[in-house]
């Protein structure tokens, strides 16, 4: 090999910048109440048992947690339900919300997304991650296009060795 042999990383001198969503993804326990645990039978709310099943949680074991309330059974709970037991555990949690773990997940990445300072990508070629080892809403990819759109210069995705084309502004 000549002395003169220089090898360049051109993706490094191509002024690409890497942008991966999984660092937007909120660390913390995520952890599901089901409402039917909390039913006479799994069938019937009975607001005395009810409240007492309510006023037996230990907000602690919910600690910095992300909590999902959902409800298996096939029975219709009251709204004052959902009221008992976020009064009983907001103070200890991050967050609250009624739905699927998906769900949760969703509402998490809406809200980093919404809150993250994008500035740093103004006018640059972007390149957002394709693989990751933590799970990502597709929904989270859809927003990043919407924050992403209207202030870098152009927008990729996948991989630097073979990445997908997404818009040139």
């Amino acid at each position: 090999m000549s002395e003169d042999f220089e090898i360049k990383n051109k993706v490094a001198e191509s002024g690409l910048v890497n942008f991966d969503l999984s660092k937007l993804v909120p660390e913390g326990k995520r952890i599901g109440i089901d409402l039917k645990d909390f039913l006479f039978e799994g069938l019937i709310l009975k607001e005395k048992d009810f409240r007492e099943k309510v006023s037996a949680i230990n907000p602690e074991e919910y600690r910095d947690a992300f909590i999902y309330i959902y409800n298996s059974a096939e029975a219709i709970v009251p709204l004052w339900a959902y009221f008992l037991i976020t009064a009983k555990l907001t103070d200890a949690t991050k967050k609250i919300i009624f739905g699927s773990r998906e769900d949760l997940e969703v509402l998490l990445m809406h809200n980093a997304l919404q809150t993250y300072d994008f500035t740093d990508l103004m006018d640059k070629r972007v390149l957002v991650k394709g693989c990751s080892d933590k799970s990502i809403p597709e929904n989270a990819y859809i927003e990043l296009v919407e924050q992403l759109k209207p202030i870098v210069k152009s927008l990729m995705f996948g991989e630097a060795c073979s990445n997908v084309p997404i818009f040139k502004n």
